[in-house]
């Protein structure tokens, strides 16, 4: 049992800043949507129609998931993991430059949509190939008995980048007041990620190669085309993959990326109060990471799974039932941070597809499989909460909580056909 030493400690580490910058960047432009929609949109359509098209180009980001996650895969899996992390780090920083300084639709036009639209697909390209190539990274650098801990650690990352972005996010509402955010200071958030991202890019050129792949590639058993075997070979993988993925995208997507900035139109909460709550949100899932983690290291993961999803069916609908119909804002608080440790659930996601593909096809088939459903997952989820948040506000019913319900059984589901799988290979 290899214990980790201090190059791995680094190796962890700067794979993490990946994770953290890219969930930074995406987290500051869902927080700022709001803000920047007015100078990138004609002035003339309804705010409705403004809330679609913005979020409509955040979803198309993850539209453009599965072209950069496959084609990066594909070169990790027959030339290393290594540049392939410094390839999305770049294709992550340059776009996040550019809107920070970039025209307004004021200034030329129509040009801004079109850049925001590459801004957003450049960004899911880089995103396609980080989080599954950080998890195989994490999962053949880690030691046997720490595993589930390591992904924990890793996708706390992705946390991290959401609690860092509402961070500076929250100063920049106690400095700033809202007309000065919408008219400049949202840029402040992007050019500082960029700077972050510069930094990044220098110190993930000191990562080293993750140890199974040099055995890999020493014993000659690396594919040709490693996506090709994926497709023939693991059919009932890709299928429980893409149901881990869909879990993953509804908790992130909704619970911590967009669901707070409906809350505070809802509630009409202080920008301040808003952005704390989604703050200590982040803070909570964190907490529920590293314990789905540890806890799968020391017993059975898919048990672990269950009583974890067995919580995001109780509290996740009791949220949304104050969100709309309650509206104690004491009990909403206490009910999304209850929700959100429970939401260290999506750690599976990560835990199982790790443990379901081959090692020199691992890249390839969590990419492809992940990709895919965020995709189509993450292009619909943010349409699909903007009608569910209509019918909840007209109806007086809880909304988006009872796909959130749906979610929490998917999980469960996702547990026991991980079983099935693990025990017929045995």
């Amino acid at each position: 049992m290899r214990e980790l030493n201090n190059k791995d400690i680094k190796t962890l580490s700067l794979s993490a800043l990946g994770s953290i910058l890219e969930f930074y960047d995406f987290i500051i432009f869902a927080i700022f949507t709001p803000y920047f929609t007015d100078a990138f949109l004609p002035s003339y359509l309804d705010e409705s129609i403004k809330y679609i098209y913005t979020y409509g180009a955040f979803a198309a980001g993850y539209l453009a998931r599965p072209l950069g996650g496959i084609v990066m895969a594909h070169f990790g899996d027959k030339f290393g993991r290594k540049n392939m992390f410094l390839l999305s780090i770049i294709l992550m920083v340059i776009p996040t430059f550019i809107f920070a300084i970039m025209p307004t639709y004021e200034q030329i036009g129509y040009l801004a949509i079109v850049i925001l639209l590459l801004i957003r697909i450049s960004q899911g390209i880089a995103m396609g190939g980080e989080m599954p190539g950080a998890w195989v990274f994490i999962y053949e650098h880690s030691p046997s008995h720490s595993k589930g801990l390591f992904l924990g650690l890793l996708t706390c990352g992705v946390c991290g980048g959401i609690v860092l972005g509402t961070f500076i996010a929250l100063n920049l509402q106690i400095i700033y007041t809202e007309e000065q955010i919408k008219e400049y200071a949202y840029r402040i958030p992007f050019l500082l990620g960029g700077i972050f991202g510069l930094i990044s890019v220098y110190l993930r050129k000191f990562l080293s190669e993750t140890p199974t792949f040099l055995k890999l590639k020493e014993s000659k058993e690396l594919h040709s085309f490693p996506l090709k075997s994926v497709i023939k070979d693991y059919k009932k993988d890709i299928l429980l993959s893409m149901c881990l993925t869909l879990v993953l995208t509804a908790c992130v997507v909704i619970m911590l990326l967009l669901i707070p900035n409906y809350a505070k139109k809802t509630l009409n909460l202080a920008p301040i109060t808003s952005t704390c709550l989604q703050m200590a949100g982040a803070l909570m899932v964190i907490f529920g990471l590293i314990c789905t983690g540890t806890l799968a290291d020391f017993f059975k993961p898919s048990n672990v799974c269950k009583i974890f999803s067995l919580g995001l069916i109780i509290f996740c609908p009791m949220y949304f039932y104050e969100l709309y119909v309650g509206k104690d804002l004491v009990l909403l608080s206490a009910f999304y941070l209850l929700a959100c440790f429970f939401i260290g659930v999506v750690n599976f996601a990560s835990i199982f597809m790790c443990n379901l593909f081959r090692p020199n096809v691992l890249f390839s088939g969590i990419s492809f499989s992940y990709n895919i459903a965020y995709a189509i997952a993450g292009f619909l989820t943010p349409i699909l909460l903007v009608k569910l948040h209509d019918i909840a506000v007209n109806t007086n019913t809880i909304g988006a909580g009872y796909y959130m319900i749906f979610i929490g059984i998917l999980s469960y589901f996702c547990a026991i056909m991980y079983e099935k799988i693990k025990n017929h290979r045995k």
